[in-house]
């Protein structure tokens, strides 16, 4: 909640890289319909291999992998699943399908949190429950040796903290004084630093980013996998965490290099999008500019 505290009132100075990003997001997602409409086949193709995508590259990220050859099963079966990792894989396509059908009608909430957390862990004892002990963020250096990337919010705060972060994001966007893709940064980056739970919360972080892009009316999530291109970009997604993490506890932090990864992933996420449904008529898309 550090970073949304510190945009609550509005943003002062931002880069032009930042606002190259926005400017560049804004035009493509202006475009996505002329797109969509020139393709209407493709774009279910699209959307199976976004979820089939999504679901294995999230979990990836975090170590966790499943047999290529069962990957079908995982994901567009009902068969009985073989070990944990299997669990975790259609957990999160559960997961990716409650927020593909319910869109922005499902709330940003503790208990939409709750419930994806739920969903993307599975049959575990603490799915959908906050920690219970401290967790801090552990790097493992390349001789073997241990030490603490990152001191998250304790277990005992996690619950006020979490609901301050609601608390923000609600009121950022009813003020309406910051662009909603740097405050969807923003509450994304204040989730991980709080690490509200014991584990998964990369993922419900990658949920929260699809759900809440949904809100802005950014859909883009549906046929590119978001967490492909940022498994794709998996040392830079951790190096800019880091980067925007330090400092964070006493509001010291610097966010943006995090706020502009997320969007360079969206941008992306548009930019493959396009390449995939080909091109559209010039003239079509200045006939329509107006209309998006």
């Amino acid at each position: 909640m550090m970073t949304l505290e510190r945009f609550i009132s509005g943003i002062e100075n931002m880069s032009g890289i930042t606002s190259w990003y926005l400017t560049d997001i804004s035009e493509k997602k202006g475009r996505q319909g002329l797109y969509a409409r020139q393709s209407p086949q493709r774009l279910k193709t699209l959307e199976e291999h976004a979820v089939i995508e999504s679901a294995i590259s999230s979990n990836r990220i975090e170590g966790i992998e499943v047999s290529n050859s069962r990957i079908d099963t995982i994901i567009f079966g009902e068969s009985f699943l073989h070990d944990r990792s299997e669990e975790e894989v259609r957990g999160y396509r559960n997961a990716l399908c409650l927020i593909h059908e319910q869109g922005k009608n499902l709330p940003v909430s503790e208990e939409t949190i709750l419930s994806l957390h739920r969903l993307s862990r599975g049959e575990i004892w603490d799915a959908g429950k906050y920690k219970e002990k401290d967790s801090d963020i552990i790097e493992k250096q390349p001789d073997g040796r241990s030490s603490i990337r990152f001191k998250t919010v304790s277990s005992v705060e996690t619950p006020a903290c979490m609901k301050k972060l609601l608390d923000l994001w609600h009121d950022c966007v009813k003020e309406e004084r910051v662009h909603p893709l740097i405050i969807l940064a923003a509450f994304n980056l204040d989730f991980l630093c709080i690490h509200p739970f014991r584990d998964g919360n990369g993922r419900v972080s990658r949920l929260l980013m699809l759900l809440q892009c949904y809100h802005q009316g950014i859909e883009i999530g549906r046929f590119v996998s978001l967490e492909r291109l940022i498994e794709q970009n998996k040392e830079r997604y951790y190096e800019n965490l880091k980067l925007s993490s330090q400092g964070w506890h006493q509001g010291m932090h610097d966010p943006w290099h995090y706020i502009n990864f997320v969007c360079f992933i969206l941008r992306d996420a548009y930019r493959e999008f396009e390449e995939c449904l080909g091109d559209v008529p010039p003239t079509t898309l200045n006939r329509n500019r107006d209309h998006y």
